[in-house]
């Protein structure tokens, strides 16, 4: 059996291998250079000398992790343009890229919508004109007792039901994009424009334009998205295991690529609830300040997270080994003798590793000197397999 095999099956059985017992005192010294069990090593004095025995210790440790983000727009910052109205765009103003302002025009296009609803409010506006010069009749007509007051009650309740009609017409016109400047000028001039007007909704850059000349819109669709990009979101995704410390207000720091040397720092402003089942991450995210514009939306970076120190069993880096795709350590079963076990270990700070399990309490393991030990253990069993 190859050590990758002993590896695979001491990870799945947790700690069976530390269950070992030492060898026999009088097996014969073949058996000392050739141990059935390939993860075992017993070692001469002077390997001995060159090893160090210790135990786990328990450590005040802050372990940091880098984990990779990106920059991206601010959510609460973006707002998606549309057209109020069915119609062909005729010209487009502004280019993805371009600043604007709130208000400025971004495309114009021919509606017949827009016609319908202007011929309407000219005549609700016609319909309370009529009815205005009625009732100011009726109180003259009135006065000279031609009429009685049943009549003109009953032409004051239509002036009403023509008022509401026209105050419909122009919010019909105003929520189809008519500035109130234009429906004014309706009013007076009373020429119909079937041409309307999509305008930025809000100061920004605009990211996406989805229209090209000729097109059809319809009121569902978006034709412009734009940002605030004055402020923009630091974000990353952080394993399910590494990420139970974090909470909105951790600190962290981060390092952009595409600008060497920028150091970045600051507190998380949000930490997700959940964790995405398809990469077991949860995403964290962190306010960007970006007043000049140096920071772009989808450049790279690198968060670092930095914990809170806590207490925790650690061992020295030296005493780590690495075998196949296992990192372990050696645990020593009698004065000589050891074997080899796979640990899970977490992150690497300051010289030492902080041990999530793999030794029990009060087992002893090779905490200086277990590079050495592990090529002896390799070079008896290649010897062994020669043999």
């Amino acid at each position: 059996m190859t050590v990758r095999h002993y590896l695979a099956a001491s990870a799945l059985l947790a700690t069976s291998v530390a269950c070992h017992s030492a060898a026999p005192a009088q097996a014969p010294a073949a058996e000392a250079t050739r141990p059935s069990n390939p993860l075992e090593i017993t070692a001469s004095a002077s390997l001995l000398a060159r090893v160090k025995i210790g135990e786990p210790a328990q450590s005040m440790v802050a372990v940091s992790q880098r984990v990779a983000a990106r920059i991206g727009v601010d959510q609460t910052r973006v707002t998606r343009v549309g057209s109020p109205v069915m119609g062909r765009i005729t010209q487009l103003a502004v280019q993805e890229g371009q600043a604007v302002r709130r208000g400025a025009l971004l495309a114009l296009l021919n509606s017949t919508g827009l016609s319908d609803a202007q011929l309407a409010f000219l005549k609700a506006l016609s319909n309370r004109q009529m009815h205005e010069r009625a009732v100011e009749r009726a109180g003259v007509l009135l006065k000279a007792d031609v009429i009685g007051v049943a009549e003109q009650q009953r032409r004051d309740a239509e002036l009403s039901q023509s008022r509401a009609e026209y105050d419909a017409a122009r919010d019909q016109l105003e929520l189809m994009g008519m500035p109130a400047s234009a429906i004014d000028d309706l009013e007076h001039t009373r020429q119909i424009n079937s041409v309307a007007r999509i305008v930025a909704s809000m100061d920004g850059t605009v990211l996406n334009r989805m229209l090209t000349l000729g097109q059809v819109i319809q009121p569902a669709d978006t034709a412009f998205e734009i940002a605030d990009l004055s402020s923009l979101w630091l974000e990353a995704d952080v394993p399910e295991q590494s990420a139970g410390s974090l909470r909105v207000g951790t600190r962290v720091e981060a390092e952009v690529a595409a600008l060497p040397g920028t150091k970045l720092e600051g507190p998380l402003s949000f930490v997700s609830a959940t964790v995405q089942p398809e990469t077991r991450t949860v995403r964290v995210r962190m306010e960007l300040p970006n007043p000049d514009g140096r920071f772009k939306p989808s450049m790279l970076a690198t968060v670092t997270l930095l914990d809170q120190p806590e207490q925790r069993v650690v061992v020295p880096t030296t005493a780590v080994v690495r075998e196949g795709d296992y990192e372990c350590v050696f645990v020593q079963l009698d004065t000589d003798t050891f074997v080899l076990r796979p640990v899970k270990l977490g992150g690497d700070f300051d010289g030492r590793r902080v041990l999530l399990e793999g030794v029990r309490t009060g087992e002893k393991i090779v905490v200086d000197g277990a590079f050495h030990l592990n090529n002896e253990r390799r070079r008896q069993l290649v010897r062994g397999e020669e043999d």
